[in-house]
């Protein structure tokens, strides 16, 4: 397989040689001599995001990367190494979203995976949208989701992409070429794949109840008959009563002889050790077994395959668009941590998964002919228990008792101060505590003064290094927020969803319980861990190049529009990084 670069250099000359024939002939005007040596749209842009991938990984992990996969992009593409979110609340939803619009969730409204609904009075899932329904009738919420439980916060199997506020880089897509361009998104978290497709495209992503890739009918009325043949070949069933095994022996591996690690979490049997079995194909956590592993990568990349096979993406001069978003990262970190056997074989079968990929596209289309951006939405944290063993952190690395943030003591000053106790919190799901404005009102109270109080406690806690007021932040928000971490609170603020107090931990303090699991490692913090991220765009026209200077995800999506000639997205803050392209 050619290289990028090899590609790229072809592409050039031939496009030199067809003008300089063109030119000799009288052929072409000035205006189209000029436009000769313009190069063409891309037929496919493929948009590539690892859920989890912290910015320092693939160099840290490089010793276990092959060829054709991780390491033809940073050989060969745009290489940005300083890379940083600049909102406060670094989950999932939070960083697809932005990486779609380019601007920040104080704009697009994807505040986290839930916020609490004060009309509906629940918590609301992301992209939970009850007008519409799941194709697939017994594909409905997946109560077994032990990873992942914030799905459990959605009352509706129904998923849109309407409570994104902001146009995406392939909605505008579809505006500048007038709908023509085919535009999808894939990933087992439908989030992932929802958010990426934006609002003219369409997205698949997989069901741990069913173990097929399912869609809603915002997006069809039915399955293209490809969809249902690739379902009814059950691929999950190829891991019934297998395991996930090391790739290479253990010696190949940094953490080859630490696999059992006392931090690690057993989610529903799947073990701390390798070989991690699947179990048959029967038991209820087989599915989100495969997602705790490279399988979940595996399923995904197959499913993405045949869509761009069956839906003929490429094939002609309009760009097409495919979104690809990877999570086993996420769910391995989470198990396993940054700093893991698992965590280091996972980015190896990873690695080969991007080859599969990126040779398929090849033979199909052309590299040639194919932009490629990869990044992350967030980065993550590493484990207390490892920062102990390396003498780090010893008293500053530990996970908080979210019982404990809103006890007696914050119930005694309240009723001191105000002779209302906890009930004027209405709800806390972590990062905000929203307040009881009901009650507030009744008893005539004054909601800053609430907010003043609630945070005098919460900064008494350990463990708890800031809570923001957003009342106090918004009142001022002409004015500059006095620190980096304030501003990323505000970035992070959405009158319509974000909570009254934004929650701080401190640096590698996290809430390790969610809904009853017990997870090694919790993203969701604004601190640089969780904000790094890679950013790499190789591939079509794309010369090599390593950059240094501190960008933001929310480049990507006004960079692509760019490269297009297409409009950035409609809220987008982010900058065109004039080194994808510069010719």
């Amino acid at each position: 397989m050619e290289s990028f670069r090899q590609r790229n250099a072809r592409a050039r000359w031939t496009r030199v040689i067809g003008y300089l024939g063109l030119a000799a002939c009288g052929a072409l005007t000035p205006l189209q001599s000029a436009a000769a040596d313009t190069p063409a749209h891309p037929r496919l842009i493929l948009q590539i995001t690892v859920d989890a991938l912290r910015g320092d990984l693939l160099d840290r992990y490089a010793h276990v990367l092959g060829e054709g996969g991780f390491r033809m992009l940073l050989d060969e593409g745009v290489v940005f190494t300083n890379v940083h979110y600049a909102h406060a609340n670094t989950e999932t939803i939070v960083g697809h979203a932005s990486l779609a619009t380019g601007t920040v969730p104080a704009v697009h409204g994807m505040v986290g995976n839930v916020w609490f609904d004060r009309q509906a009075g629940r918590l609301l899932y992301n992209i939970e949208d009850a007008k519409y329904r799941l194709l697939s009738a017994d594909a409905d919420v997946d109560q077994s989701t032990e990873i992942d439980p914030t799905q459990k916060a959605a009352k509706s199997d129904g998923r849109s992409p309407e409570n994104i506020l902001s146009s995406t880089f392939s909605d505008e897509l579809a505006v500048r070429f007038s709908g023509r361009s085919k535009i999808f998104g894939v990933s087992v978290k439908d989030r992932g794949a929802v958010s990426m497709a934006g609002h003219a495209g369409k997205a698949f992503w997989f069901s741990k109840k069913t173990g097929d890739f399912v869609t809603s009918n915002y997006y069809y009325d039915q399955y293209p008959a490809w969809v249902s043949e690739w379902n009814a070949k059950k691929a999950v069933a190829a891991y019934a009563d297998t395991a996930w095994t090391l790739s290479k022996p253990a010696g190949d591996y940094i953490f080859g002889d630490a696999d059992d690690q006392d931090y690690e979490t057993d989610v529903a049997g799947f073990g701390v050790t390798f070989p991690h079995a699947y179990g048959p194909a029967d038991d209820k956590y087989f599915t989100t077994k495969l997602t705790l592993s490279p399988a979940g990568d595996e399923l995904t990349l197959d499913f993405a395959l045949a869509l761009l096979d069956e839906e003929q993406l490429g094939m002609d001069d309009v760009p097409d668009y495919l979104a690809v978003s990877f999570s086993s990262t996420d769910y391995v970190g989470h198990a396993f941590g940054a700093s893991s056997l698992e965590t280091e074989d996972n980015l190896l079968r990873l690695d080969r998964v991007l080859a599969r990929l990126f040779a398929a596209v090849d033979k199909k289309i052309g590299l040639a002919n194919t932009l490629i951006v990869l990044s992350a939405d967030h980065g993550q944290p590493e484990v207390p228990g490892h920062l102990h063993k390396l003498g780090l952190g010893i008293g500053s690395a530990a996970y908080f008792d979210a019982d404990n943030l809103i006890g007696p003591a914050m119930d005694a000053t309240l009723k001191d101060r105000f002779g209302i106790g906890n009930a004027l919190i209405q709800n806390y799901f972590h990062p905000y505590i929203y307040l009881n404005e009901a009650l507030i009102a009744l008893d005539g109270l004054d909601a800053e003064e609430v907010s003043g109080a609630i945070i005098e406690v919460l900064e008494r806690q350990p463990g708890v290094a800031y809570a923001f007021s957003s009342a106090a932040l918004m009142k001022n928000r002409l004015a500059p927020a006095p620190t980096a971490t304030a501003r990323m609170v505000v970035n992070n603020f959405n009158s319509r969803r974000s909570g009254d107090i934004y929650v701080v931990f401190a640096p590698n303090i996290y809430i390790n319980d969610f809904d009853g699991l017990r997870v090694s490692s919790a993203h969701g913090s604004p601190w640089r861990y969780d904000t790094f991220v890679p950013v790499i765009f190789a591939g079509h026209d794309i010369q090599a190049a390593r950059i240094h200077r501190e960008v933001t995800p929310y480049d990507v999506a006004p960079t692509l529009a760019a490269y297009v000639g297409a409009k950035p997205p409609s809220g987008a803050v982010g900058a065109v990084l004039d080194e994808v392209l510069k010719d």
